[in-house]
């Protein structure tokens, strides 16, 4: 390749990595004794599957890994490649290995978005030794790769690049005359280079297409011959935020986890951190209200009972205000939810007596608890011996019961000794004794 055509090719894939030692993070796989960084020494790959962000080096360790086992590198994206690619990949495999002896990495970037069909073409040829696999996907391999493939898979998780990995991939960048943009003498200030670095998110392939714009609009700095870049020019560049979130996918159900968690373990800064992460991603501000009812029931109930109140109220006004007004509202409620005393008594109850329903099937109703609308209903004894609480002596049918003749009754709702749930305890345990009393039990 010409030195013309070389600097026509982008600024990431001129810089990407010829060697481990060049590889921006994931020290966790690739320091000495790690897992990867074996497999790599070894020269005898096994396949495996890269999950992890965008821009963290996925393809890149699977070019490294054919380079040190010698082996043919057959790159497929599974966006553009059909079930015709993979067959022309494994003849081509089959060849190489008939002809010259030579192993074949059979390399598939976003495996996630192969179906059933397309894995299941080159299963077969994984587990007879024809090509060695290499996935690489941004989404949990649990849920997007066939089972009969992942288990013939080891995975490995990347890790997003801290801001500081990221900076030393930009000076790299600045200073290679060769592969990076040494040549032009740019004249970036450490705090520049930091911004562009936080501009990235963790995503190295987006740092240098950014290093790599902030160069095109470079202008020359003045006599020393270099090229300087104005603030202005770099706001316009960072302009719009990269933060990531899929909507739909790992990131957003790990963010949604998190501000669930964050509201449970009482944590109002995290749990604020959370919804603005989700609310500045894209999401839909009326799935967040709507989680956040949930939560109000779910991890504080009765302790707090305002809290299912002010999450409805918070998903009300979202709805009539929209964004960004009705964003506060939500931020009052989480806040709130966090701060209010806990209690999961009504979700641990409800499914407990869901799980009995299930069990125990379709019990009668007492006839005690029945309605007699008719002759032949009272006849029949519906309601007979129907205690009108009201006209017992503290509104309290003392003793009385309304479960099924045929099933002990339980105990499903166990109050927590906090917030109004500590009145609630009380009051339960007072006529649990009166029940007790009239039933000519021993008082406990």
């Amino acid at each position: 390749m010409s030195s013309h055509e070389e600097l026509n090719r982008p600024l990431a894939d001129r810089m990407r990595p010829r060697s481990i030692d060049e590889i921006a993070g994931q020290s966790h796989l690739l320091g000495a004794g790690k897992p990867l960084r074996r497999v790599l020494e070894s020269r005898k790959p096994h396949s495996l599957v890269f999950w992890g962000p965008p821009g963290t080096g996925k393809t890149t360790l699977a070019r490294l890994i054919a380079q040190h086992s010698d082996a043919l590198f057959i790159p497929l994206s599974a966006v553009l490649s059909g079930v015709k690619d993979i067959r022309e990949a494994i003849e081509r495999a089959q060849s190489e290995r008939r002809l010259h002896q030579r192993a074949t990495i059979l390399f598939v970037d976003e495996v996630h978005r192969f179906n059933k069909a397309q894995q299941d073409a080159f299963l077969p040829y994984v587990e007879d030794g024809t090509v060695t696999f290499i996935g690489a996907t941004t989404e949990n391999p649990s849920f997007e790769l066939n089972s009969a493939l992942l288990s013939r898979a080891r995975v490995y998780v990347l890790k997003r690049l801290a801001v500081e990995e990221v900076t030393a991939m930009l000076y790299r960048a600045l200073e290679d005359a060769e592969r990076g943009l040494g040549a032009l003498r740019l004249d970036l200030s450490a705090e520049q280079i930091d911004r562009i670095a936080q501009a990235a998110d963790g995503d190295g392939r987006r740092a240098l297409n950014l290093l790599e714009l902030v160069a095109d609009l470079a202008e020359p700095a003045g006599e020393g011959g270099g090229h300087g870049i104005s603030d202005d020019v770099l706001n316009e560049v960072l302009a719009g935020g990269v933060r990531r979130f899929d909507k739909g996918g790992e990131a957003f159900y790990d963010q949604i986890s998190a501000l669930h968690k964050s509201v449970r373990g009482s944590s109002p800064d995290a749990a604020l951190y959370w919804l603005c992460r989700m609310l500045d991603g894209g999401c839909d501000p009326r799935y967040i209200a709507r989680r956040m009812v949930r939560m109000a029931s779910e991890d504080i109930g009765n302790a707090d009972p305002r809290a299912l109140t002010l999450a409805l109220e918070a998903w009300d006004v979202q709805e009539r205000l929209g964004s960004p007004e009705g964003e506060l509202t939500l931020a009052q409620a989480v806040i709130y939810m966090a701060c209010a005393a806990k209690s999961n008594a009504v979700y641990v109850a409800y499914n407990k007596a869901a799980e009995e329903v299930k069990r125990k099937g379709s019990l009668e109703v007492p006839l005690h608890l029945r309605n007699a609308p008719t002759a032949l209903m009272k006849k029949l004894g519906y309601g007979k011996t129907y205690r009108y609480a009201h006209d017992e002596p503290e509104a309290y049918a003392a003793g009385e019961s309304y479960f099924p003749d045929d099933m002990t009754p339980s105990t499903y709702y166990q109050p927590v000794p906090r917030g109004l749930e500590t009145k609630i305890k009380e009051k339960l345990e007072y006529l649990r004794q009166l029940d007790r009393k009239a039933r000519g039990q021993t008082p406990i």
